[in-house]
């Protein structure tokens, strides 16, 4: 069987750093919809209303690769259509995006905490991925791998897309070496190093993730480089990559990471990020052998956590 053809390129460029929506039209055997317009009030309206998408069509917003698309233009299934969402406005995140590295193939960059690595949910524009693409100037830069959002450190970006499934492979194959660092309680009774294996269950809409019995699917490794005034610095070497799993082993050790809005107790849904409250948890290094060229590559975040000032 015959897969089915690539799309064709976009006919509109990226808005601030986003790409724009591509809609394929559905097959129509029942003739529900005679014209664009009714399949997108269909599918449309009950997310953003009718008059909006009407307004849509009347600012020209929807577009095929031959222009506008006018409302009362005949439904054809199998057409590619593109529009821009409209963005809600976001809190600007007042830290900047480092770059540690960039080559033709990879931009390696610092996300500091508070800044989600793609669009989700209320974060778009506010994005690690978004900012890159224009500050950089790279509308094509894709990420290999995620760092929750709370989460500061290296991020690993692909310049090309053709290379962009070598890179993610890498990380699904767990071929990269990540390790983190972390500050959290000191307690003189917990015995490092450590390695912590549980099985870690995430439920979709849910916001914290959970150990139960079972076999393990997780695992990290704890270090303890140092601890004074009754906090420790750890370094945390993960060799699987669950949903918030060190952020999960080490409240599980009794040692929930200083700032963290989740474990133990989920604080507050919703609420105002707090800037000077970031969860302290740094992904420090990235070590890989690169897919792309061979070469031996290590990286190191020029972040420092705040709850540990050099002293």
């Amino acid at each position: 069987m015959r897969g089915r053809a690539k799309p064709p390129a976009a006919p509109l460029p990226q808005r601030d750093g986003i790409d724009p929506v591509r809609l394929r039209l559905p097959e129509d055997p029942g003739g529900r919809w005679p014209t664009v317009r009714d399949h997108l009030r269909e599918r449309f309206a009950g997310a953003v209303g009718a008059a909006r998408v009407d307004a849509l069509f009347a600012e020209g917003r929807f577009v095929s690769v031959r222009g506008p698309v006018r409302a009362d233009e005949p439904y054809a299934a199998g057409r590619h259509i593109w529009f821009h969402r409209d963005f809600a406005p976001e809190e600007p995140v007042p830290f900047p995006v480092g770059v540690v590295h960039r080559d033709a193939h990879l931009v390696v960059a610092d996300k500091p905490h508070f800044l989600a690595t793609t669009p989700r949910g209320r974060h778009v524009t506010e994005t690690a991925v978004a900012r890159l693409r224009r500050e950089l100037g790279l509308p094509a830069l894709q990420p290999a791998h995620r760092l929750d959002r709370l989460t500061a450190g290296l991020l690993l970006f692909v310049v090309r897309p053709e290379e962009r499934g070598a890179y993610q492979t890498m990380f699904r194959d767990r071929r990269v070496r990540k390790e983190y660092e972390a500050v959290a309680p000191y307690d003189p009774g917990t015995a490092f190093p450590r390695t912590v294996r549980s099985r870690i269950v995430k439920e979709r809409g849910v916001m914290a993730a959970r150990e139960e019995p079972g076999e393990p699917n997780s695992e990290t490794r704890v270090e303890l480089l140092e601890h004074r005034a009754g906090l420790g610095r750890y370094r945390l070497l993960p060799a699987t990559g669950r949903t918030h799993q060190l952020r999960v082993h080490m409240s599980g050790l009794g040692l929930p990471l200083v700032h963290d809005p989740v474990y133990p107790v989920v604080e507050a849904e919703g609420a105002a990020d707090d800037w000077s409250r970031p969860l302290q948890l740094l992904a420090r290094v990235l070590e890989f052998t690169d897919p792309v060229t061979g070469e031996p590559r290590r990286f190191e975040s020029g972040l420092r956590l705040s709850a540990w000032p050099d002293r």
